[in-house]
């Protein structure tokens, strides 16, 4: 996703960007090292619930000892955390190293009990994942905002933070539906999420809602931005690979009953995702080139 966002707009818009090549290694390291780390704790501390939901995809417990586990954790977690801070001092923006230490400490206490906390564990993975969006735009766009350029840089800030919203909300929506899918081994946890809460039908219905937004939304930009200016590629591409998706998910969603039924949802959202974030490549090179 960071390498889309590099190669396929900022480096297409011929904006004065802040890092070199290897100083944006540095960002993806950091993000990736960190992700990985909060899903070894994540693991360390769902083994009974992943054995219940899962039962041949536990690792924990069965290919690594939980001992292993935690020494993997710290050193994903401390080697990602220094990228940051090297990346941070490197930019002369040393404050902004606090930021990897945020995240880190954000995914710890979600998989020990933030995501046992209805909707809340679930805004916070949304959030962390948009924000690995919003972090390219904190680190390649801001060191290089001044006065004479100030509205330029912000311009392409603001459509990294529209790609972040679209990642929050496509997001959310698939970890309410891994709430649902996962909803037999959470209630013998004890935990509180949402389907616990307001039952299987009802988080159906937010799940619907929360999806039908962004589907309305993206046929008015469509229709507006990319159609009327003559981006006929980008057009094809969003209707096909984006909003088409969309709806069928919608669908898949309103009829949804069995676990199976939600996995498959979960997977096609992280599709949708993917799909969705490669359209800022995609409508960047129809303006470049046909616009």
């Amino acid at each position: 996703m960071q390498l889309i966002f590099r190669f396929g707009y900022l480096e297409l818009i011929n904006i004065p960007l802040s890092l070199f090549y290897w100083q944006y290694a540095l960002l993806i390291a950091a993000t990736v090292l960190i992700a990985a780390g909060g899903y070894v704790i994540n693991d360390i501390f769902d083994q009974e619930t992943d054995l219940e939901n899962n039962t041949n995809k536990t690792i924990i417990g069965n290919s690594i000892s939980e001992s292993k586990a935690y020494i993997i954790y710290a050193s994903l977690t401390i080697t990602g955390v220094l990228c940051g801070f090297i990346l941070a001092n490197s930019v002369d923006r040393s404050n902004f190293a606090v930021i990897f230490v945020l995240i880190a400490t954000l995914l710890y206490f979600y998989a020990s009990t933030l995501k046992q906390i209805a909707v809340v564990g679930n805004i916070i993975v949304a959030t962390l994942l948009a924000f690995s969006v919003i972090i390219i735009g904190i680190f390649d766009i801001v060191p290089n905002t001044f006065d004479f350029n100030q509205k330029q840089m912000m311009l392409a800030f603001s459509i990294l933070f529209d790609y972040a919203k679209f990642a929050f909300i496509i997001n959310l929506v698939r970890e309410i539906i891994k709430d649902i899918e996962d909803i037999k081994g959470d209630t013998l946890q004890e935990m509180k999420t949402l389907p616990i809460i307001i039952g299987v039908p009802k988080t159906n219905k937010v799940a619907f809602v929360l999806l039908l937004l962004p589907v309305l939304y993206l046929f008015y930009y469509v229709k507006s931005n990319l159609f009327d200016s003559n981006l006929f590629y980008a057009v094809f591409y969003m209707i096909a690979l984006v909003i088409a998706p969309m709806v069928i998910c919608l669908i898949k969603i309103w009829n949804a009953k069995e676990k199976n039924d939600y996995t498959k949802i979960s997977s096609f959202l992280k599709w949708i995702i993917f799909f969705g974030i490669l359209s800022i490549a995609v409508i960047t090179l129809n303006i470049k080139f046909n616009g």
